[in-house]
């Protein structure tokens, strides 16, 4: 019931006082000889009575113009305490600042992914998107679900287009063609990750790894088509994460050498790339072989990996998938064993702490490669294959909040001896930032120039037999690639090749100017 102090109101104040001074005369009169008093005495007897029955609050209302019923004195009492709590912080940020003291801060928001963080591939020396940075990220509560039991996953989708735009480009049948581009030429390569999580049982950051890769191209020299396993890994750490062991079929691509310009695959889908470590029997997504990585840590970033794997094919990728497509096979034939060891310097970036990653690694393949100098010779299994890469950013252009954004550059020197393999050296040099534009945090921009060297031995055997020939084929390659959304990158990319084929060539198909279209997308 609310009581308002005004002239219209009076009335009804004064017959609610009169009733209850009546009612006090029949209950205390007669004990206490209750006297008669002036209205104004009761009207201020009435008031304190009320005052004591309210306690503070009303005390402390009885001064404003109005007053207000329980409810309303408890709103009060709240508004009160509120003012006092607020004007106590006040006078203690006031104190903190007068003696240069920080106020307390403000207490993090735990990250809904951090958990599903943990269950991503581990061991790799590329960056796939992690569970934030996917198209269904934990829409319906899957991932979590599937966490609660030690399991992740991760899949995508790279769809690419390439094409040659030089008006002069002598076009040929798809059975006919030499290169990816001289006719439109197709891609699609599709991945599926699981993990499950072994830590739960004790093993110090213990994973089972399972993949499979399917990929279909309309050039297939490219390919050729598979669908097959492209994983199937143990791994597990040792002294406190000193050594990582990891074994099983692997894809050594992803975990040596580091040909991924800026470590994200969705950002890195063409251009060029050296035949240098696949030629030297490398393993990779649709060619895995059976492998043991051993990784010591020497302190943070300072490290030297060790990797004895089941060659490829000594005769070449496409000879390699065409016998083995499902990747199940322990051996294809002529293939041995391939020794590689990387050792390297790694940090990344921080505020203040520019990225940088120098690596050197060097391979010995016993597996019966042919003689290019003599090819009806018997095979020998005495190849070899070195790498020298760097990768240094120059500077960051949010060093606090995102320092990895920022311009980088580097440069890859690899080579292999000239009498068992098509391409002796190769050199590149690359420029790419991340995050250049504001409005465009997560895009990178990538500008690649190579030259790949053919072995002498090679093209003179090719010239002997009258052909035109070419000693190398130098590339420069320029892509864009916009991260459109949580797992979505979308690329444009334009290369200039001077000579696109492998050593022969004719006049019409001298040189290309590929132009390139590729969307990745992460589930």
């Amino acid at each position: 019931m609310r009581i308002d102090l005004n002239s219209n109101t009076s009335g009804g104040i004064h017959d609610v006082q009169n009733r209850q001074t009546g009612a006090l005369r029949q209950t205390l009169g007669p004990a206490f000889g209750f006297r008669r008093m002036r209205k104004a005495e009761l009207a201020t007897a009435c008031v304190l009575a009320a005052s004591l029955a309210s306690g503070e609050a009303l005390a402390q209302a009885s001064n404003t113009p109005t007053q207000k019923s329980g409810a309303a004195s408890e709103i009060t009492k709240r508004k009160a305490k509120r003012t006092k709590t607020q004007s106590d912080r006040e006078i203690n940020q006031d104190r903190a600042m007068r003696v240069g003291a920080r106020p307390a801060p403000v207490a993090p928001q735990i990250d809904q992914f951090a958990k599903l963080d943990t269950l991503r591939i581990k061991g790799l020396e590329v960056n796939l998107p992690g569970p934030a940075d996917t198209l269904i990220q934990d829409k319906g509560g899957i991932r979590s679900a599937l966490a609660e039991i030690g399991i992740g996953f991760i899949a995508w989708t790279q769809n690419t287009y390439v094409n040659n735009l030089l008006p002069n480009a002598a076009k040929s049948t798809i059975a006919n063609q030499q290169y990816s581009g001289q006719n439109p030429t197709f891609y699609t390569l599709n991945y599926m990750m699981v993990t499950y999580d072994l830590s739960r049982y004790g093993i110090p950051d213990g994973q089972i790894i399972v993949g499979a890769e399917q990929q279909s191209w309309t050039w297939q020299p490219g390919g050729p088509d598979r669908l097959g396993i492209d994983t199937i890994a143990y791994y597990q750490t040792f002294l406190d994460r000193r050594l990582e062991l990891k074994v099983g079929y692997l894809m050594n691509s992803y975990e040596l050498a580091g040909t991924v310009v800026g470590g994200n695959p969705g950002a890195n889908v063409f251009g060029p790339s050296s035949n240098v470590l696949y030629q030297g029997g490398m393993n990779f997504a649709p060619a895995p072989t059976p492998t043991l990585n051993v990784t010591y840590h020497f302190d943070d970033r300072l490290y030297n990996k060790l990797s004895v794997q089941r060659s490829t094919s000594p005769d070449g990728v496409f000879a390699h998938i065409s016998a083995n497509p499902t990747g199940l096979d322990w051996s294809t034939a002529n293939a041995g064993l391939l020794l590689l060891d990387e050792s390297g310097y790694r940090n990344s970036a921080a505020p203040g702490l520019l990225d940088t990653w120098l690596r050197a690694g060097v391979g010995f393949n016993n597996s019966h490669y042919v003689r290019l100098a003599n090819p009806t010779q018997p095979r020998t299994g005495d190849n070899s294959l070195y790498y020298v890469a760097a990768d240094r950013q120059f500077w960051q252009s949010n060093v606090h909040d995102a320092a990895s954004r920022g311009i980088y550059g580097g440069f890859s020197v690899m080579g292999a001896p000239p009498d068992l393999n098509k391409v002796s050296q190769y050199y590149e040099v690359r420029l790419y930032a991340k995050g250049l534009f504001d409005s465009r945090p997560s895009d990178q921009i990538s500008l690649v120039a190579t030259d790949t060297v053919w072995s002498d031995l090679a093209v003179d055997a090719a010239a002997a037999k009258g052909n035109l020939v070419h000693r190398d084929a130098k590339a420069i390659s320029g892509t864009y690639t916009a991260h459109l959304g949580p797992g979505i990158y979308a690329s444009l990319g334009l290369t200039y090749i001077d000579h696109p084929t492998s050593i022969t060539y004719t006049p019409q198909i001298g040189h290309a100017l590929n132009f390139s279209a590729s969307t990745s997308i992460f589930f």
